[in-house]
C-alpha cells in the first residue's frame, strides 16, 4: 500500500511546496501593502499636524492686523448751560461726562442717556472763565484761567460704590490747592498750559498782549516733616511768535509757541523759573488749526490748513549734540478737507483726527497707521475726546451735538513698517530698528521691530554653521572614507552620543564656563583658530614623508590617533604663547586695544560663544547624516574608479562626493534648521540683546529666545502676546521655506549623480 502511494506523495511534494511559498509571497504582499498604509497615513499626519500648528499660529496672530471698529452708542445734544465748551472728557468707565463751559459751571451727564447727573460752579466769586487746560489727565487734574490773571486748580474726582451690588459712580469736584485762585498774571489769561513734576507746578499763560508769564510754586519738606510752599517771582516776556496755543513737557523742560495763522513753532528750552531760552523757530507750513500733546508728553501733533497732520519731537544733530524740532512722520488725511480737531488717547500714542466735512479717522503714531474713518457729521468736528482707557470718544459737532462711540482699537502698535523697516522713536534722534517690549514707566513707547530678532537668528545661525560645518564634513569624509572599521565603530557613536547633551546643558556651560574663559584667554582662542587648522594637514604632510617603516608600524585607518597628542600640544602651546603675544602686539590687553584701535567693543557673551557652543549642538547632527550618506555610497563605484587607475583623493572628489552630496547637503540644512530654533544655548551663552550687526564680539536676541524669555509674563490677548506668535509664525515659515529650498536641491542633485 505504502508503495502505491509513493509516486503520489512525490508528485503533490512540489504542489506543497509552491503553495507554502503563494502563502509566503500574498502574506509579504499584505504586509508590504500594510506598511505602505501605514507610512502614508504617518506622512499625512504629520503634514497635517504642521498645518494644525500653522492655522493656529495664524489664527493668534490675525487680530494684529485687524482695522478699529467703532459702534454709535448715542448721539444728543451737548448737556448744561448753552454757553461755550472750554473742555469736554469722560470718566475710566465710559458711564459718565464732564463738559465745562465759560459760565463757570461744570456738568456731568450720563453717557449712556444724556442726562445731567449733576452740576457745580467753580467758585470764581466775581471772575470770568477764559480758559481751561489739562494739568494731569490721569489725576484729572485741570487748571482755570480767569480774567483777572488768577489761576484755579481743580479736578474732577468719580466716586465708586457698590450698594446692591451695582456700581454707583457719584461724580464731583476737587481743589487740591484750594478753593482761592493763585495770582499769576496782572490781566486776563486767554491762553495757559499748566504741569506739575513732583512737588513743582508751573504755570505759563498768555495775556492779551501776546506776552507770555511764567510762574512756578513750589512745596518743600523739610527734616522734621514740615512743608512750606514757595512761588517764583512772575517772569514776563515776549515770544519770538504770537502764543496762540502753549505746550508744556510734563517734565518741565520744554515750551512750545504756536502760531496758528503764520505756522510757525517757536520751541523754547526751559530752565526752572529762568527766562526760557529759543531753540528755534520752526516753520510748519499751512496755518495751524490744531496742535495737541501725545501720550507721554514727548510728542505733539500738528493739523494744518492744508489737510496735513505731521508728528514732531525733540532730537539731536548726531556730531554737534545740539537739539532741534524734528518733523518725524506725516499722516495721509482727506485731500482738500481742512482738520478742524485732534483727540489724543491718554495711554498710547494714538489719536483721532476730525475735519471740516464731518469725518473721523483714528491713527496710531508710531505705526503711521489710520486705523479707521467714518463720517459722523455733515457739519465740521469741533472736539474729539477719549476715555482713560480709550474705549469711549465722544465727539462733537460745531452745533454742539455730541455722539458717544464705543471704540475698539486692540492692537494699533502694529504695521508692516513697525515690524520690519526703521522706525523713528520718541526721543531717538534717528530711525532704528529697535525692540524693547515693556518698560517701567506707564510713558513708554513699545518697539516692536522684529528685525532685530530676525537678523539675531541669522547671526547666531551663521556663527554655529561657520564652526560646526567643517568640522562635521570634513570628519565624516574622513570616518567614513579612510577610517578603519574598527576605530569607525569607536568614533561614530562617541560623536553621535552629543547629540544626546540637552542643550540646556551647553547653554549653561556656555554663559558660566566657556564666556568668561574666552574673555579671559582671548588671544589663546584667536591663535588656537589660527594655528589647529593648520596644523592637522601640516602633521599629515610630515607624516607622509616619514620613513616606510615608521609609517607601516601604524595600522592602516588608524592614523588619525596621531592626531590626539598634535591638537593637544597645538592648544596647548597656543595658550601658553597667548599672553606673551598679547603683551607685544596688543600692549597687554586685547580687547583694549581693539577697542581704542578698531573701536570694536567686546561683550562677554558674544556670537564667538554662541558659535563654539552652538556648533557642538550641530556637529554630532551633521556628522552623523552626513557620514551615513558617505559611507552609503555602493562600493562598485569606489572600486571601479580606484580599478581605473584613480588614487583614492580622485575618487573621492570625482565619484564618492557628488554621489553622497545630496545627503550632505541635507545634513547641512537640517543641522542649519537646528541652529535657527535651538532656544536654551543662545539664551544663556548671549546677552540676549536685540542689536543690528553681525560682530563677532557683540550679543544678540533670536526669536525663538524672545518667545521663551517673553511669554510667560505677556498679558494674553494683549498686543504683546499675539506678537510673540507672530516670531513663532515668522520662524515657522522661515524653516518651511528653508526645508522647502533644501528638498529641491537634494532632489536635483539626486538626479543629477543618480547615473553614477
Amino acid at each position: 500500500m505504502s508503495t502505491a502511494q509513493t509516486p503520489a506523495t512525490a508528485a503533490e511534494l512540489p504542489r506543497a511546496i509552491t503553495s507554502k511559498r503563494a502563502v509566503g509571497l500574498q502574506s509579504r504582499y499584505i504586509k508590504d501593502r500594510l506598511a505602505r498604509y501605514v507610512v502614508l497615513v504617518g506622512g499625512l499626519g504629520v503634514i497635517g499636524a504642521l498645518l494644525l500648528i500653522f492655522v493656529y499660529l495664524a489664527q493668534e496672530v490675525a487680530p494684529l492686523f485687524q482695522g478699529a471698529h467703532v459702534e454709535k452708542r448715542k448721539t444728543f445734544a451737548l448737556p448744561g448751560a448753552a454757553g461755550r465748551t472750554l473742555y469736554l472728557s469722560a470718566e475710566e468707565q465710559g458711564e459718565i461726562g464732564m463738559r465745562a463751559a465759560d459760565d463757570g459751571g461744570v456738568t456731568f451727564f450720563d453717557l449712556n442717556t444724556g442726562d445731567v447727573r449733576a452740576t457745580q460752579m467753580l467758585p470764581l466769586g466775581e471772575r470770568k472763565l477764559l480758559s481751561v487746560a489739562s494739568l494731569s489727565s490721569e489725576r484729572g487734574m485741570l487748571a482755570a484761567g480767569l480774567d483777572d490773571g488768577s489761576v484755579l486748580v481743580f479736578s474732577h474726582e468719580y466716586k465708586v460704590t457698590y450698594p446692591d451690588d451695582k456700581r454707583l459712580i457719584t461724580p464731583g469736584l476737587g481743589y487740591p490747592r484750594g478753593p482761592t485762585p493763585m495770582a499769576f498774571a496782572s490781566g486776563p489769561i486767554t491762553e495757559l498750559a499748566v504741569r506739575e513734576e513732583g512737588d513743582t507746578l508751573m504755570l505759563v499763560g498768555a495775556d492779551a498782549t501776546g506776552t507770555l508769564n511764567l510762574k512756578v510754586f513750589a512745596k518743600q519738606t523739610d527734616l522734621f516733616g514740615e512743608t512750606t510752599f514757595t512761588e517764583s517771582p512772575a517772569l514776563r516776556f515776549t515770544p519770538d511768535v504770537k502764543p496762540d496755543v502753549l505746550l508744556l513737557e510734563p517734565t518741565l523742560h520744554w515750551l512750545y509757541v504756536i502760531d496758528r495763522a503764520a505756522g510757525k513753532i517757536a520751541f523754547y528750552e526751559l530752565d526752572g523759573a529762568e527766562k526760557p531760552e529759543l531753540v528755534e523757530v520752526k516753520q510748519a507750513g499751512a496755518s495751524i488749526t490744531s496742535a495737541r500733546y501725545l501720550a507721554g508728553g514727548i510728542s505733539i501733533v500738528l493739523a494744518q490748513a492744508d489737510g496735513k497732520v505731521t508728528q514732531w519731537f525733540p532730537a539731536r544733530h548726531g556730531e554737534e549734540g545740539t537739539w532741534y524740532l524734528a518733523r518725524v512722520r506725516e499722516f495721509s488725511v482727506h485731500e482738500g478737507s481742512k482738520v478742524t480737531a485732534i483727540g489724543p488717547e491718554q495711554r498710547r500714542r494714538g489719536f483721532a483726527v476730525g475735519d471740516e466735512s464731518g469725518h473721523v479717522s483714528l491713527y496710531y503714531a508710531t505705526s503711521g497707521n489710520r486705523v479707521y474713518d467714518e463720517k459722523m457729521f455733515d457739519q465740521a468736528i469741533e472736539r474729539i475726546v477719549f476715555n482713560p482707557r480709550a474705549r469711549v470718544m465722544l465727539v462733537q459737532a460745531v452745533d454742539g451735538t455730541l455722539r458717544v462711540n464705543e471704540v475698539h482699537n486692540e492692537h494699533p502698535e502694529v504695521s508692516f513698517s513697525s515690524l520690519w523697516q526703521k522706525t523713528w522713536y520718541e526721543s531717538y534722534d534717528e530711525p532704528a530698528y529697535l525692540y524693547q517690549s515693556s518698560s517701567a514707566s506707564s510713558d513708554f513707547e513699545p518697539k516692536f521691530s522684529l528685525t532685530p530678532l530676525m537678523v539675531g537668528t541669522l547671526k547666531g545661525a551663521f556663527y554655529a554653521m561657520i564652526f560646526a560645518i567643517p568640522i562635521a564634513v570634513l570628519g565624516a569624509i574622513f570616518t567614513a572614507n579612510f577610517m578603519s572599521p574598527e576605530m569607525r565603530q569607536i568614533v561614530k557613536p562617541s560623536v553621535e552620543v552629543l547629540a544626546a547633551l540637552p542643550s540646556v546643558i551647553l547653554g549653561f556651560l556656555a554663559g558660566l564656563w566657556l564666556a568668561p574663559f574666552v574673555e579671559t584667554n582671548l588671544p589663546g582662542v584667536f591663535l588656537t583658530l589660527l594655528f589647529l587648522p593648520v596644523s592637522i594637514p601640516l602633521f599629515g604632510y610630515l607624516w607622509s614623508r616619514m620613513p616606510r617603516a615608521l609609517r607601516l608600524r601604524v595600522p592602516a585607518g588608524w592614523e588619525a590617533a596621531l592626531l590626539i597628542p598634535v591638537i593637544a600640544f597645538v592648544v596647548w602651546a597656543c595658550f601658553a604663547a597667548a599672553k606673551p603675544v598679547e603683551a607685544l602686539a596688543f600692549g597687554g590687553n586685547m580687547q583694549t586695544w581693539m577697542d581704542h584701535t578698531l573701536g570694536i567693543g567686546y561683550i562677554q557673551r558674544n556670537s564667538l560663544v554662541v558659535g563654539i557652543a552652538m556648533g557642538i549642538a550641530v556637529i554630532p547632527v551633521i556628522f552623523s547624516i552626513a557620514e551615513d550618506a558617505i559611507f552609503s555610497v555602493p562600493k562598485h563605484l569606489s572600486l571601479g574608479s580606484l580599478a581605473l587607475g584613480a588614487t583614492p583623493w580622485q575618487t573621492l572628489i570625482g565619484v564618492v562626493l557628488p554621489t553622497a552630496s545630496p545627503g550632505i547637503f541635507s545634513a547641512i540644512m537640517i543641522g542649519l534648521g537646528r541652529a535657527v530654533g535651538e532656544t536654551m544655548i543662545v539664551l544663556m551663552a548671549t546677552g540676549n540683546t536685540a542689536v543690528m550687526d553681525f560682530g563677532l564680539f557683540s550679543g544678540m536676541r533670536t526669536l525663538a529666545a524672545n518667545v521663551a524669555v517673553e511669554m510667560p509674563e505677556s498679558e494674553v490677548g494683549s498686543t504683546h502676546f499675539r506678537l510673540l506668535f507672530l516670531a513663532g509664525l515668522t520662524l515657522f515659515l522661515f524653516t518651511f521655506v528653508l526645508n522647502t529650498f533644501a528638498e529641491t536641491v537634494r532632489s536635483r542633485l539626486r538626479r543629477k549623480y543618480s547615473s553614477l
